[in-house]
């Protein structure tokens, strides 16, 4: 299998597993034994296992060959040899310690630019031979003389609206009723309502005395007559 193809092959397993941090190497220059070497990390155990048995079967479906799986008892560093390629699916913790970038990360492959490359070579003749869109200008309509008879005969046949009368007009013509007079101030209309008589307000209102209280008053001056004439005596 094409080194390329079977690369992406592995990056589009890893990232359907949710894969983090992918990475791959390009390793003609550093050994022969294989050409790339990629990196990935799993979260759990479970992921990491998921991502190697996502690979193995990616690959195997496509013919590809499946050389060995190492680490899948305990999950926390699994190696799937591919033959020309070697994954290696690590947790964090693990990864960070063994540092396989600062060894094998002389040449990184930009993935994007692989998947391009690979999609234009698996393309079929069909593809090549689609023909290009055109974006041509519509070519401008000419103008008949039959064409403007029959806008001519449309705008002809259209309702006219009825014009607007204004105020002024309607009044003159009698359109309009005309006001009620206003009655005049000698009119029976204009007969004053008769007002209210003022209630006083604040006002010291004078009450009589009673009988009781003028007797006992009159008692009053003859003791105080009575007492003025003993003393005088």
């Amino acid at each position: 299998m094409d080194i390329k193809k079977l690369q992406t092959l592995v990056f589009d397993a890893l990232e359907d597993v949710k894969g983090q941090d992918i990475q791959i190497f390009d390793t003609t220059e550093i050994t022969s034994l294989f050409d790339r070497v990629c990196v990935v990390s799993g979260t759990s155990n479970r992921q990491t296992k998921a991502l190697a048995a996502a690979v193995r079967d990616k690959v195997k479906e496509n013919g590809g060959n499946i050389v060995g799986m190492e680490g899948e008892g305990t999950g926390e560093w699994v190696l799937v040899d591919l033959g020309d390629m070697v994954v290696h699916i690590m947790q964090p913790a693990i990864r960070a310690y063994y540092r396989l970038e600062e060894l094998w990360g002389g040449k990184e492959v930009k993935m994007g630019a692989a998947k391009r490359t690979t999609s234009k070579m698996t393309a079929g003749p069909l593809d090549e031979e689609k023909p290009k869109r055109s974006r041509s200008k519509a070519a401008p309509v000419e103008v008949t003389p039959d064409m403007m008879a029959i806008q001519t005969t449309v705008e002809d046949e259209k309702p006219k609206r009825k014009p607007r009368v204004s105020k002024v007009a309607a009044e003159l013509a009698g359109e309009k009723p005309a006001r009620k007079p206003r009655a005049s101030a000698t009119g029976d209309a204009a007969v004053k309502k008769p007002r209210a008589a003022k209630i006083p307000t604040g006002g010291r209102i004078k009450v009589a005395a009673t009988k009781t209280a003028t007797a006992s008053s009159k008692e009053a001056a003859a003791k105080k007559a009575t007492t003025r004439r003993k003393t005088a005596e």
